[in-house]
């Protein structure tokens, strides 16, 4: 929307999707509008079908008031502090400076918020609201509990299966779609396309069900397909990557980071650069013997099935949490968002199996794994991957894995290096 466009949206007033505010700016603090009140509205949007706040319009009489310049920095930090901190879980939002005419002529600055129609329900200091035309409305608890259903979160529609907002079938690539298109992935042999087909059919790609109609009957990409069929995901789904840092020594501490990077791409090119990261910052010890041997920090075959799991199975709904690998002198530490499927308990992991996001396993192991890591396919349906990484420790380090839960809602996996 250009900044003509939005002026004459200004001058029609405030609707669903688009509201306005003055602002207050003195001594380095936002004076107004209120923080609670602000954040409950951008959480209205959001939990509606999105829409944009222009910070510097006078919501009463559309006069554009604009904001002095020298708060305009100040009022950006405000309001990403409120959609990080005061909206849970945290909102995704773009914040745009920009000039637009004045009342008087002039160009002044203004703060434009945009926020997309969120794959989450999000509550704000005064509750769960939505956008109902200019006004927001507190959502009666038979309307939130619709919503939770339709937005997944309840478990009752699977998270995976989900649509994703403004992924529309054009952002699909096909040389990553196509993998998908032969076989019995969905144990349909309507699935795969003749072989001079440029690309998928759309009632194919629906049939993989890496396509869906949302809420207002457009086809949008779900989560699965944005996680594997696009080559930047991280372009919806900014938390959908690993982060990985090397440490010299055994300790945290930034000051001793020898490499790191944040890993994005498809989930199966995720996987491979995680573990060339970990190759790359591997230690080769000597073993002591009178015939001189060398062998690996970690054993890669565990860290290749422990990567694996940790994209395949992390709970995709927790907005801002990603992956986290760390390697240290001592230890591998892997982070993975989400409290255990079902019944599932650290203690139990390698004797049963359980999947919080089937649709996504069962189209990994469509995938081809990288060299050297004992697999032609990315995963293999039988669970046995938990199994894999406790032999594998065991018989380079004589220490199984330690699996552990963080306040429900984060499991960590430890590998001690080979002594």
């Amino acid at each position: 929307m250009t900044g003509e466009a939005l002026l004459r949206r200004i001058r029609l007033g405030e609707d669903s999707t688009l509201g306005f505010k003055s602002v207050l700016v003195s001594g380095g603090n936002v004076k107004g509008p209120k923080r609670s009140d602000f954040a409950d509205g951008l959480a209205a949007l959001a939990n509606s079908r999105g829409g944009t706040v222009v910070l510097g319009v006078d919501d009463k009489t559309r006069r554009v008031q604009g904001i002095p310049l020298d708060g305009v920095d100040t009022l950006e930090r405000w309001v990403r502090e409120i959609c990080n901190d005061t909206v849970k879980p945290a909102l995704d939002a773009d914040i745009l400076k920009m000039e637009l005419e004045s009342t008087e002529g002039r160009l002044v600055p203004v703060l434009r918020i945009d926020v997309a129609r969120s794959l989450f329900v999000h509550k704000s200091p005064g509750g769960y609201f939505r956008r109902i035309g200019s006004s927001r409305r507190e959502m009666a608890p038979e309307v939130l509990a619709r919503l939770f259903q339709e937005r997944s979160q309840s478990r009752i529609i699977r998270f995976d299966e989900s649509v994703v907002p403004g992924a529309a079938p054009s952002d699909l690539h096909y040389s990553l779609t196509r993998r998908f298109l032969h076989g019995d992935v969905a144990d349909d042999p309507s699935t795969s396309p003749p072989e001079d087909s440029p690309e998928a059919s759309e009632d194919t790609l629906r049939k993989l069900r890496i396509i869906a109609d949302d809420t207002d009957g457009d086809a949008r990409l779900t989560l699965t397909g944005v996680l594997l069929c696009t080559p930047e995901p991280q372009r919806w789904l900014p938390h959908a990557h690993i982060q990985a840092v090397s440490y010299a020594g055994e300790r945290s501490d930034a000051d001793y980071q020898t490499d790191a990077r944040d890993i994005g791409g498809p989930l199966d090119r995720q996987v491979e650069d995680a573990l060339h990261f970990v190759r790359r910052n591997l230690l080769v010890r000597a073993a002591k013997h009178a015939a001189r041997s060398e062998r690996p920090q970690f054993s890669e075959r565990a860290v290749f099935e422990a990567l694996v799991n940790a994209v395949a199975h992390r709970d995709y709904s927790m907005a801002g949490a990603r992956v986290r690998l760390h390697l240290f002198g001592d230890r591998l530490e892997l982070y993975v968002p989400g409290a255990l499927a079902n019944t599932l308990t650290p203690e139990s992991l390698h004797l049963r199996q359980s999947n919080r996001n089937a649709l996504i396993v069962s189209l990994l192991a469509r995938c081809v794994a990288p060299s050297g890591v004992g697999r032609t396919r990315l995963m293999d349906r039988r669970g046995d991957g938990v199994p894999i990484i406790r032999r594998e420790c065991r018989e380079l380090s004589g220490r199984l894995p330690e699996y552990s839960l963080i306040d429900e809602s984060e499991l960590r996996l430890v590998i001690r290096a080979a002594g």
